[in-house]
């Protein structure tokens, strides 16, 4: 799909943003002949909440024809189904190395009705969790995978006998949670071991 030029001074591209009642884009009548049925509560003695409904335009308080936008500090990612960013887009977790290259690689190319779309989104968030990892050893408190992969509460917690006669649902696939939760660590410290076994071996 080719996304739609974001022009901040067109408001027609955000109607949910913009006062008046919202344009009407289809031809009833086309409708009502296609879709039998379609617009059975147009009428307004058949919706009892058509009071409620009415356009009032001093009900919002609102004293804009469209709301100031956020100012973007950085290019954010958006859907390329969406003409542009809300006036108002969160920034507290914004994109950083490598997962960040990622996540705009998916909404920068993909839509969201596409596989590759979510897949490159959830690689991404497994880079974002080892970038985490990694930039931890940097830190004072470096992450501790003996203490915070739950690995302490399987004998404390009854988890080996709560994986025998019951229906849980992750017991189709625990015997892939060691290799998942302990096996990247496995190979990082064996990576690790391996580095210095070589500088060891070259000072010699």
């Amino acid at each position: 799909m080719t996304p739609i030029p974001d022009d901040p001074g067109d408001v027609s591209q955000h109607a949910p943003y913009v006062p008046g009642e919202p344009r009407r884009r289809v031809d009833r009548e086309a409708l009502r002949a296609r879709i039998p049925g379609w617009g059975a509560d147009l009428d307004p003695a058949d919706r009892p909440a058509v009071p409620r409904l009415r356009y009032d335009p001093a009900a919002s308080g609102a004293h804009w024809e469209f709301p100031d936008r956020q100012p973007e500090r950085w290019p954010r990612e958006r859907s390329i189904e969406h003409a542009g960013l809300t006036p108002v887009f969160g920034t507290s977790c914004p994109p950083k190395g490598l997962s960040g290259v990622l996540r705009r690689q998916a909404y920068k190319k993909y839509s969201e009705a596409r596989a590759a779309h979510w897949l490159i989104l959830i690689a991404a968030d497994r880079v974002d969790a080892w970038e985490s990892h990694l930039a931890s050893f940097l830190t004072l408190r470096p992450d501790n995978p003996i203490t915070e992969t739950g690995v302490l509460s399987e004998p404390a917690r009854h988890g080996l006998s709560s994986r025998f006669g019951t229906k849980r649902a992750d017991l189709s696939h625990q015997w892939l949670d060691p290799v998942v939760v302990a096996g990247p660590w496995v190979l990082t410290a064996g990576a690790g071991v391996a580095a210095i076994r070589a500088v060891l071996r070259r000072r010699s």
